[in-house]
């Protein structure tokens, strides 16, 4: 599916995503990446949503964003609230959600110019 939005300049949005794969301006991405305004990361390294642990979430600490999307593929699904504990603490929000709806929610958040992340599994 293609998703449209206005440029918005060097901005990051999502573009399309499949069931494998998301684009972010158009560059496609097979594996988990993590998507900010500025920028696309892919040294998140996780193999699947069981694979997540604390230290994939205290990853986001140091960007100390706003909230964090958890695209977590075709199914929604929730990790247990102890291995994000740090972020909520730190007043950070977690939603989890499919990935279509993290890659819609992130471009419409980031769109307002809020400081989101969307952490998307492949």
């Amino acid at each position: 599916m293609k998703l449209h939005l206005d440029h918005l300049g060097e901005t990051k949005l999502f573009t399309a995503h499949g069931p494998d794969h998301v684009r972010v301006n158009g560059e496609r991405f097979d594996h988990s990446i993590v998507v900010l305004a500025e920028e696309v990361r892919c040294d998140w390294v996780v193999a699947s949503f069981d694979a997540l642990n604390e230290a994939h979430f205290n990853y986001f600490l140091a960007l100390k964003p706003d909230v964090l999307l958890l695209g977590t593929g075709a199914t929604q699904r929730f990790p247990h609230p102890r291995l994000y504990r740090a972020l909520t603490d730190a007043g950070i929000g977690v939603e989890c959600m499919d990935t279509p709806a993290a890659c819609r929610t992130y471009n419409i958040l980031v769109a307002e110019d809020r400081r989101v992340i969307a952490a998307i599994l492949i």
